[in-house]
Parts: structure tokens; C-alpha cells; sequence
């Protein structure tokens, strides 16, 4: 497969990600148990909530816009998505080990969001990861 064509799919599991981290504060009823904590760690937990927002829309549309130079092998290129790589290696072990998600997938549905979210978590540093070994191919 075309590695241009490969990042730009894969930019849009990003759009779901986008989706699953907006309705997980409805869905684990996050102010509920926010409101309990000091006014400034609840801010802080709203404002890093919003920066990991901030880079799945970055890692997104950086993929989709940029993949023609992802793919290009250059050394920088390579280094990109060697990180993204391990980032979402590591995001996948931590969702897999340290997360116990068992009390919140109360419904088929919510077990399904779980699969789709751990396909992207497997899927994302396999592509990111063989583009930055191979230095992709256009």
C-alpha cells in the first residue's frame, strides 16, 4: 500500500479518538467526581484534558496534511514518527495494564468503544513505526 495514502487513513482514527475522549467525561461522570477535588487540580485535570485534546487534533491533521513528508525518509520524518510510535505503543500498554475499565463497560456498545479504542492503539504504532524504520516509500 501506498505510505502516503496508509498515513492519511490512519490520520482519521484520530477523528475517533476525538469522539471517544469527548464523551468520556458524560460517560464516567467526570465532573461528578472532579467536583470533590481542590478548585486548582480540577483546573489542572480540565487543562491537561484539553492539551491531550489539542495533540490528537495536532497528530491528526499534522498525519493528514503532512504525510507526502512522513513518507519522504528524511531523517526528521523518521524521528516524527518514530515518537508517535512510541507513543502509542506506550498509550496501548497503559490502557491495557494500568486502566481497570471493567466498572464503566456496562454496555455492548461501551464494549465495542473499548475494541475500536485499542484497534487505533495497535494500529497507529504499526504504521507510524514501519514508516519510520523503512523511511516509507511515496
Amino acid at each position: 500500500m501506498n505510505t502516503i495514502l496508509l498515513l492519511k487513513l490512519a490520520s482519521f482514527t484520530y477523528l475517533g479518538l476525538l469522539t471517544a475522549g469527548l464523551l468520556m467525561p458524560g460517560v464516567v461522570s467526570i465532573r461528578h467526581h472532579t467536583s470533590a477535588l481542590p478548585p486548582f487540580i480540577r483546573q489542572l485535570f480540565w487543562v491537561y484534558y484539553a492539551f491531550i485534546g489539542l495533540c490528537l487534533v495536532s497528530f491528526g491533521l499534522g498525519t493528514f496534511l503532512l504525510a507526502d513528508h512522513l513518507a519522504a525518509g528524511t531523517p526528521l520524518a523518521r524521528a516524527v514518527c518514530g515518537f508517535l510510535a512510541v507513543f502509542w505503543s506506550v498509550r496501548f500498554i497503559v490502557a491495557t495494564f494500568v486502566f481497570d475499565l471493567k466498572p464503566y463497560l456496562t454496555s455492548p456498545w461501551r464494549r465495542a468503544g473499548l475494541a475500536a479504542a485499542n484497534l487505533v492503539f495497535t494500529g497507529l504504532p504499526i504504521v507510524y513505526g514501519w514508516v519510520a524504520i523503512t523511511g516509507g516509500t511515496k
